[in-house]
């Protein structure tokens, strides 16, 4: 008798999330999003369409901070869709400070004509919907949008994504083992540049939105290819 292999468990049901926040989300963009869906966590990665993503802000902390610029590359594991890009500088609703002028180079003379988060705010969902968002570090880009969208909105806004620095944090703690943590060696660099660095692709000036957004699709093309099977379910890979 053949036996029947069960379906992996997945720590969060996306498909059924995104159909209860259809559902009770009150601001009609957000709804919008929602009821356009996500695939199945057990889609294979190869049939997944992506949307790297990249936002600047004007700190680290997302309960005082703004996002101050966005950059958005649509892309599937064989093409970047370079042409269906989009870039946007915000004015910000904190201050600029002299420590991220610094990274990003965006001043005040940009950001004074500039939109607001709220006025990208369709663009920007409607580039995300129906897409697998891929980050490069979490942390930034989903709980900045979150937390920009409750104090614009009142209610946030939740979405998967493939973090291409936990994959890369994934892949070395396995490589390394306990007798290396035991032994206290260097720790592998995760940041964007260099993960990069060991797919040997091309060095880019960092934290501009757009460019980074590209250096993540990339990274995350680079990962699939030497790490991974296509035929994957983009559960494995994304939060």
């Amino acid at each position: 008798m053949n036996e029947v292999k069960a379906e992996p468990d997945y720590p969060v049901n996306w498909p059924d999330l995104f159909r209860e926040l259809a559902q009770n989300s009150v601001d009609s963009c957000l709804r919008k999003f929602y009821q356009a869906g996500v695939v199945s966590p057990h889609t294979l990665i190869e049939n997944v369409q992506f949307l790297a993503m990249d936002v600047e802000t004007t700190g680290l902390n997302a309960q005082a901070h703004s996002i101050v610029s966005i950059g958005l590359v649509p892309f599937t594991l064989k093409r970047i869709y370079c042409s269906e890009a989009a870039y946007w500088v915000l004015n910000p609703s904190s201050e600029l400070n002299e420590k991220s002028v610094t990274l990003h180079h965006i001043t005040h003379a940009e950001i004074l004509n500039a939109p607001s988060l709220p006025e990208v705010l369709e663009p920007l969902l409607d580039a995300m919907a129906g897409k697998v968002v891929v980050v490069h570090y979490r942390n930034i880009e989903r709980e900045f949008l979150d937390a920009a969208l409750h104090r614009h909105l009142g209610e946030g806004l939740r979405f998967p994504v493939v973090d291409t620095m936990q994959l890369e944090a994934r892949m070395h703690r396995q490589k390394q083992g306990w007798i290396a943590r035991l032994m206290r060696r260097p720790q592998t660099s995760i940041r964007l540049a260099d993960s990069r660095m060991r797919y040997n692709l091309p060095a880019y000036q960092g934290h501009h939105a757009l460019t980074d957004a590209l250096a993540t699709a990339e990274l995350l093309q680079a990962q699939i290819a030497t790490h991974y099977s296509t035929a994957s379910p983009i559960g494995a890979l994304w939060d």
